[in-house]
């Protein structure tokens, strides 16, 4: 029955992810796709916590769901000028349809190839060391294999502050006017 419960939730989780990937990319309004996207990030910390990695789930919480949105929620309500906005305003288009469809197919593929190729192979529990999802690990991945993904990323994340507030600032002087600063 734990079993069971635990499929449940991995399925619930694994479609919310997937749901809520398709409406950050679907919606108009870039508020509504910062909302979904932090749905994502906790989908995905729900994914995290039933692979036993609970300090990534945390992680993935607090920094992605907390720090990271709250600076793209701040670039967006700097940005503003489209916050009244319908989700999907005008309803949505063929193509957004047509990959919606093609998107569900491809998952319908993998699940079917997944289901084959595996046999019996998912009921049974894969060895997974004591260390996986530890602190220690982790840094020890951050600190030696992955610095150099690790630094790009901030360094990309202060390049995406600094240019939606440069975007920002040229946004707000008016359309008529010249801003004297450029």
């Amino acid at each position: 029955m734990a079993n069971f419960i635990v499929w449940c939730v991995w399925i619930a989780a694994a479609f919310a992810c997937l749901a809520s990937a398709i409406a950050v990319v679907s919606f108009r309004n870039p508020f509504f796709s910062a909302l979904a996207l932090i749905g994502n990030l906790a989908a995905l910390a729900v994914l995290y916590l039933l692979l036993g990695g609970e300090f990534v789930a945390a992680g993935q919480v607090l920094v992605y769901g907390g720090a990271v949105m709250v600076m793209f929620l701040f670039v967006i309500a700097y940005l503003g000028d489209r916050t009244d906005e319908a989700p999907w305003a005008g309803g949505p288009s063929w193509q957004v349809v047509a990959t919606a469809l093609a998107a569900g197919s491809i998952l319908v593929e993998v699940i079917v190839a997944i289901g084959l190729s595996t046999g019996g192979t998912l009921t049974t529990s894969a060895p997974i060391a004591r260390s996986f999802g530890s602190p220690e690990s982790i840094g020890r991945l951050f600190l030696t294999d992955h610095l150099i993904a690790f630094e790009v990323t901030s360094i990309v994340l202060l390049v995406a502050a600094v240019g939606g507030v440069v975007l920002g600032s040229h946004a707000r002087t008016g359309e008529g006017e010249v801003d004297a600063r450029a």
